[in-house]
Formats: C-alpha cells, sequence, structure tokens
C-alpha cells in the first residue's frame, strides 16, 4: 500500500512538472513575440516555445493512455486543456506579422474584420486554458496519494478556472468598451432651482419692465434649464420680458447688450444691465444651475434696487468681516456681508477716520452697528441721532457682556436695552455639554410683525440662535406717531443669570424675554437686537439666523414686499464638531471590527457547541408500555 501511495505521488508530482513545462513554453513564445518582436533571438525563444508546448501535450497523452481509468479523467482534461491553450497560440500566430516574414500579406490587410475577431478571441481562448490548467493541477496534487482520485473535484477545479477567465474577460471587454465609447454617467442628485417665493415677489413688485437676454446655442441642454426657470419666473408678472438669443447668430444684440459670447444671462432696465455666467457644458453648469433663483435675485436686484450703500460702524470694538484682532476672539461676520451683498448692498465701513463724528455719509441707505465694546462718542452719538431724525435706518445688535446700554441712541426710540444675560436650562443650543451652554438662547417665538414675516411662516423649522443675549425694554411713555414692537421673544422658561452661574436661582424672574425691538418713527426705522453672536460667523449660517438678516435688511429699506425664502438645490455640508469626529473615526477604527469579530465569536462558538453536544438517543417503545 506504501509502495502504492509513493507511486501515486511521484506521478502526480511529474504530471505538476509537465504543466511547468507548458508554461515555461507559454512564456517563451511572450518573450519572443511581445518582448523581443524581432530578429533570430525572437524566431529562437519563439520556436523554442513551441517545443516545450507541443513535448507537454505530447507527454501528456501519453501519460492518459496509460494512467489508471479514475487518473485517465484527470489527464484526459488537461489534455484538453493543453490543446486550447495550443490553439489560442497557432490563432495568434494567424492574426500576427508571422505570414509576412515569408513575403505573405499579413491578415489584417486582406480580411481586416477577421483578423479583429482572432485578435480578440485568443486571448480569451488562452485564459480559458490557463487559469484551470493551475486549479486543475492544484486540486489534483492534493489528491496525490488518495487511492482513488476524486472526479468530481478534478471538474469543480477546472470550472472554477473556467469561471474565473470568463470574468476576466468580461472585465477587459467592459473596461476596453468603456475607454472606446468614452461616456460618463453621473448619478449624484441634480435639479435645477426653481424660482423661490422671495424672487417672484420681487417680479410680482415690478413696477418698470425688465428685460432677461439669455445668450446660448439653440440645441443646448443648459439653455433648456435656465430658460425652464425664466419662463416660469415671467408668469408671475408681465413687466419681466425673456428673451433668447444665439451669439453667433444675433452679433448685433450681443453688442447692444455687451455680451462677448455664449453663456451669459444678461438682466437690463433702462440703462442698466448686469449680466450673470453659467457655463455651455451641463457638467460645469451643474453647481451654478442649483443656485440659480440666488444669482438671479441678485441681479434684479441690482437694477431695480441700485445704489443700496451699508455702512458698518466700526471704532468701537465692532466685529468686523475682516482678521480680527489679537484681543478681539469673537467670531467675524464674513458671512454677514457676503448675504448682504447676494442681496445687491454696497457695503463699506463707518468709523471716525470715515466722517462719523462729522455726519452720517449722504448716500447710506443702512447703517448697521454690530456688537460695539466702546460707547460711542458725544459727536458720534449725535451723529447717529441726526441721520435717523431725517428719516435713517439701522440695524444695532448688542452684547450684554460689554455692559453698554446705548440710551442716547434707545431712549429717543423709546427703547431700554439690559446688559444682563439670559439663561434657559430647558431649551438652549449644546455646544461644549457644559452649564454654560444654557445662554445659548434657541427661539421660535416670532410675531407677525413685518421685519420677521419668513421666520414666522417658517416656525419652529428655522428657530433663531442668540449665545449670550440680553433683553430689551419697551418704554410706555413714547409719542403717538411711534410704533414699538417686539418680533421676537425669548421661549417662556428663560431667566435672567444675574451671578452668571448659568442654574435659575431665586429671584431670577423666568419669562419670554424681549429679543429683538422694531421701532418706527415717520420714516426712520431702527431695529435692535439683543445679541449681536446671532449675526456672525458661528452662527449665521444655522437655523434662522442667515432669513432673519434678510428679512431685517428688507424691513428696515421699505421691501418687506420681497421678503420670501430663496430656493437653492446646493448641497449643504454637513460640519460635526471635535467630538463628533473623534467618535466617528475611533467607531470605524476599532467598534466595527470589534462587533464584527464579536459576532464571528460568537457564531463559531455556537457551532462548536452544536457540534459537541451528543445526539438524544432514542429508545425503542417495547410492549405498547408509555
Amino acid at each position: 500500500m506504501a509502495m502504492t501511495n509513493a507511486g501515486s505521488t511521484k506521478r502526480a508530482m511529474t504530471g505538476t512538472i509537465w504543466s511547468g513545462l507548458y508554461g515555461l513554453g507559454m512564456l517563451l513564445v511572450f518573450t519572443g513575440e511581445r518582448l523581443i518582436g524581432a530578429g533570430t533571438a525572437r524566431g529562437v525563444a519563439t520556436v523554442a516555445g513551441l517545443v516545450a508546448i507541443l513535448a507537454a501535450l505530447v507527454v501528456r497523452i501519453m501519460r492518459a493512455q496509460g494512467a489508471a481509468p479514475d487518473r485517465r479523467q484527470a489527464e484526459e482534461t488537461l489534455v484538453r486543456l493543453y490543446a486550447i491553450g495550443l490553439l489560442a497560440v497557432v490563432i495568434y500566430f494567424i492574426q500576427s506579422d508571422v505570414p509576412t516574414l515569408r513575403g505573405g500579406k499579413a491578415l489584417e490587410h486582406s480580411w481586416p474584420r477577421l483578423a479583429t475577431i482572432l485578435g480578440a478571441l485568443w486571448p480569451a481562448l488562452w485564459l480559458a486554458a490557463v487559469w484551470p490548467i493551475v486549479l486543475v493541477e492544484m486540486a489534483y496534487a492534493q489528491m496525490a496519494r488518495a487511492p482513488r482520485i476524486e472526479t468530481g473535484r478534478i471538474r469543480d477545479a477546472m470550472m472554477s478556472g473556467v469561471g474565473l477567465a470568463f470574468a476576466l474577460v468580461f472585465a477587459f471587454s467592459v473596461t476596453y468598451v468603456t475607454s472606446e465609447r468614452d461616456k460618463k454617467f453621473d448619478l449624484a442628485y441634480f435639479r435645477t432651482t426653481r424660482p423661490g417665493d422671495s424672487t417672484r415677489n420681487i417680479v410680482r413688485s415690478l413696477d418698470q419692465p425688465v428685460d432677461v437676454a439669455v445668450f446660448f446655442p439653440k440645441a443646448n441642454e443648459v439653455r433648456e434649464e435656465i430658460m425652464n426657470y425664466l419662463d416660469d419666473l415671467s408668469k408671475e408678472s408681465g413687466q419681466l420680458k425673456v428673451a433668447s438669443y444665439d451669439f453667433d447668430i444675433d452679433p448685433v444684440k450681443a453688442k447692444e447688450l455687451g455680451v462677448s459670447g455664449n453663456g451669459i444671462i444678461v438682466v437690463a432696465r433702462g440703462g442698466r444691465k448686469e449680466q450673470l455666467g453659467i457655463p455651455l457644458q451641463m457638467e460645469s453648469a451643474r453647481g451654478p444651475l442649483r443656485i440659480l433663483d440666488k444669482e438671479v435675485q441678485q441681479r434684479l436686484l441690482m437694477v431695480v434696487k441700485p445704489n443700496r450703500v451699508t455702512f458698518i460702524v466700526q471704532g468701537h470694538g465692532e466685529r468686523n468681516y475682516e482678521t480680527p484682532a489679537e484681543t478681539d476672539k469673537r467670531a467675524g461676520i464674513k458671512d454677514l456681508r457676503e448675504i448682504l451683498i447676494d442681496q445687491g448692498h454696497d457695503v463699506r465701513y463707518l468709523g471716525a477716520a470715515e466722517g462719523l463724528a462729522a455726519d452720517v455719509p449722504k448716500d447710506a441707505s443702512l447703517l448697521l452697528v454690530i456688537g460695539p465694546q466702546k460707547a460711542f462718542s458725544a459727536e458720534e452719538t449725535a451723529s447717529i441721532n441726526r441721520f435717523m431724525d431725517k428719516g435713517g435706518k439701522m440695524l444695532m445688535a448688542l452684547d450684554p457682556e460689554a455692559g453698554l446700554d446705548f440710551k442716547d441712541i434707545l431712549t429717543p426710540f423709546a427703547l431700554r436695552y439690559h446688559p444682563v444675560m439670559l439663561a434657559n436650562d430647558q431649551a438652549f443650543a449644546r455646544r461644549t455639554h457644559q452649564d454654560s451652554d444654557r445662554a445659548n438662547l434657541v427661539t421660535s417665538q416670532f410675531s407677525v410683525h413685518a421685519s420677521v414675516t419668513t421666520l414666522q411662516r417658517l416656525g419652529g423649522r428655522a428657530p433663531v440662535i442668540m449665545p449670550t443675549a440680553g433683553w430689551l425694554e419697551p418704554i410706555k411713555e413714547r409719542p403717538k406717531d411711534m410704533n414699538v414692537d417686539a418680533p421676537i421673544t425669548a421661549q417662556y422658561q428663560t431667566y435672567e443669570d444675574k451671578n452668571g452661574n448659568f442654574q435659575p436661582d431665586p429671584g431670577e424672574t423666568r419669562r419670554g424675554y424681549e429679543l429683538g425691538a422694531a421701532v418706527t418713527k415717520k420714516d426712520a426705522r431702527l431695529f435692535v437686537l439683543a445679541d449681536s453672536d446671532c449675526l456672525s460667523d458661528a452662527v449665521i449660517r444655522y437655523g434662522g439666523n442667515g432669513v432673519l438678516l434678510i428679512d431685517l435688511a428688507r424691513w428696515l429699506l421699505n421691501e418687506e414686499v420681497y421678503s420670501g425664502l430663496i430656493a437653492s438645490e446646493a448641497d449643504v455640508p454637513i460640519s460635526h464638531t471635535r467630538k463628533q469626529d473623534q467618535f466617528w473615526f475611533y467607531s470605524t477604527i476599532f467598534l466595527a471590527p470589534a462587533m464584527v469579530l464579536g459576532l464571528g465569536f460568537y457564531v463559531s462558538k455556537r457551532s462548536r457547541r452544536r457540534r459537541k453536544a451528543p445526539a438524544t438517543p432514542v429508545v425503542a417503545n417495547q410492549g405498547g408500555q408509555p
């Protein structure tokens, strides 16, 4: 028996050697034809490879004839696979340049289509032979000591090799076809924005015609998206005239509107013209189309309401839209400036150097005082009061940390500011997970006042966040021509945190404190916020804070008719805190693999228990006894 097993092992090992010789022959043919490619060396390598392949095939045929019945089937399988590999080599030679070496013509010149077919066929046949040979030899070697060969395992190994070869052929085919077709498919979400409520309101309020000229080629998918948007918007008013042009066909109109090529939208009214550029290719235009409503609204406001100059007061520690001073750790107001610019405002600084102590510039449409930390001088206060007496518009956002009440400005408008920080232990925005978070007030308590129209409509879907806010108190004794309203109030459980411990102590009354006050005095309009953090870069993009700024600016400038949401299909970036980023990092690195390992351990342990459990004996029922 030992001698029989030794003989079987020797035969299996010898068979593996012949497959190695077969592979060496293939390698020599590849070296001669693909690496060397010309000269005597090519012929030597190719001929040597063919000799090795034929020798391996002949030996396999002889082994199959002299093998036992069970081993004969495995040997015959290998013979067929050897023959398929040799056929692949022959097909390669037929479509290669070998016929030209004897003065003949290459097949690609006589039969180009057939040459192409054979050029794709021979690698597929070669793979369908080589992979099964490798797997069959591996299965064959594992059964070398067995008294009989399991033909089923040999067949399974061969089919696995064929399947793997077909998978590779399919992958190569798909890669080749896609590279030749050069087609791209974008499965990401995309939709051109539709006209928002705010833009529709602007168009409805037009009292003079506004012309919109679209310069795009006729057969262009970006043009179709833009025209769908503008056609929908033009239904709001007959004053909006939309026309489509092609720069190459309508050069006179293009010159008249100052257009230098296609891909331009021109919004014109009277002598005022504003342009908006959008790429001609859809792949590049997806981003601009997602925010088309915002861009069109900005151009409309530029031609409908030109020359709106907004001054931001500086020189008293106010927040600014540039790099803050080293001593000021508060967030800036870059986003505030960008929002106002999008609304057609010309935003500038105003301080003592720009003439604030003398007078507010005559071209000022709106004055902003955002988070001053020092009191105004008497001259500056007088200048601001004169501006308001002449029907000026001003937004003030104050901070309780400064300890200033600005009574010289607020008292004439029947307002009193209390620089005492408010807190709420039930409704607040978590940031540091400390008690100090209770000062981050969150409110959706809005009145029906025109300064918060959009926020009142959205309600709880767009709450306003006010970190470290003071509170406002309307003065009851005021002139009859003055209207004072409190459009924004805190949640009812809010309390004055007089000692700064963020706890509701005795004597700290809970009620809905006034966080925003709107005052009209003849033509003048004033809005005061009890917190400037709500307009800073730290929170203005969250909740309803950005909407609040737009609504306030429109109310102050008597443009509340434009109030409404701006439509956008742009993706909103997801932001995480440092702790959240750490949680997700360690969860993916450690927690998820640990859960997989734990589940695997549990399943394997349960399987072992089932295998080790003794079989339940079956006792025959004899004599009819229970």
